[in-house]
C-alpha cells in the first residue's frame, strides 16, 4: 500500500477500534494473514495467529459484557485505556515509512479520532442504557459490532473512501455528544435559560 493509503487505513480503522479495538484487530489480522490486505512489516504483529485468537477470544468476552446493561459502562469505561493507545500504536505502525514528526502525528491523529468514536459510543450507550428495556442495548451492541468490523473491511479495500466516511461520522458523532451531554446537563440541572 502507498503511504497515503496507510494513512487513510489508519484513520478508518482508529475509528473502528474506538468502537471496538478486539473486533477490529481480529479483522485485520485476518484478511492480512489471508492476503486480502499488505500492512507494512510494523504491523505485521496483527497476523500472528496468537493474536488474531486473544483477539477472538477477547470479542467474545466484549461481544457478552456489551449487551448486558450497566455492565457495559462499566467495561466502555475500562476500554477507554486500551482503545484509544492501541488506535495510536496502529496508526504508528502504519505510517512507519513516514518520517517520525508524521509518524507521531499520525499517532495522535489515531489517538483522537478512537476517542471521539468511543465517546460517541458512550454517549450513545450511556442514554440506551438508562431506557427501561433490554432490547435495544443489544441491537445498538450489535451495531457498533458490525460497524467496526465493517469499516475495518472496507479500509482495507477503499482506504479513502472509508476514511472519507469516517470523517463525516466524526462530524455528526461530535454533534451527538454535545447533544447527549446537553441532555445530561439538563437532567441534572434543569434545562438551560
Amino acid at each position: 500500500m502507498s503511504s497515503a493509503n496507510l494513512v487513510a487505513l489508519a484513520i478508518a480503522t482508529s475509528f473502528a477500534a474506538g468502537l471496538n479495538l478486539s473486533a477490529t484487530v481480529a479483522t485485520i489480522g485476518l484478511l492480512a494473514r489471508y492476503g486480502y490486505v499488505d500492512l507494512p512489516p510494523a504491523l505485521g504483529l496483527v497476523e500472528d495467529p496468537v493474536v488474531i485468537g486473544a483477539a477472538l477470544v477477547l470479542f467474545l468476552f466484549e461481544f457478552v459484557f456489551d449487551k448486558i446493561p450497566i455492565v457495559d459502562l462499566f467495561w466502555n469505561a475500562l476500554q477507554t485505556f486500551v482503545r484509544v493507545p492501541a488506535a495510536a500504536l496502529f496508526a504508528y505502525g502504519a505510517t512507519a515509512q513516514l518520517s517520525p514528526g508524521e509518524q507521531l502525528l499520525a499517532s495522535a491523529l489515531g489517538a483522537v479520532i478512537a476517542l471521539a468514536a468511543h465517546s460517541g459510543k458512550a454517549a450513545l450507550r450511556t442514554s440506551v442504557t438508562l431506557s427501561p428495556e433490554p432490547f435495544t442495548n443489544a441491537a445498538v451492541s450489535l451495531g457498533e459490532d458490525t460497524l467496526a468490523i465493517g469499516v475495518t473491511w472496507f479500509a482495507t479495500q477503499h482506504p479513502f473512501l472509508a476514511a472519507a466516511i469516517v470523517i463525516v461520522w466524526l462530524a455528526i458523532v461530535v454533534v451527538f455528544i454535545r447533544w447527549v451531554w446537553r441532555g445530561l446537563e439538563a437532567l441534572f440541572t434543569g434545562p438551560r435559560r
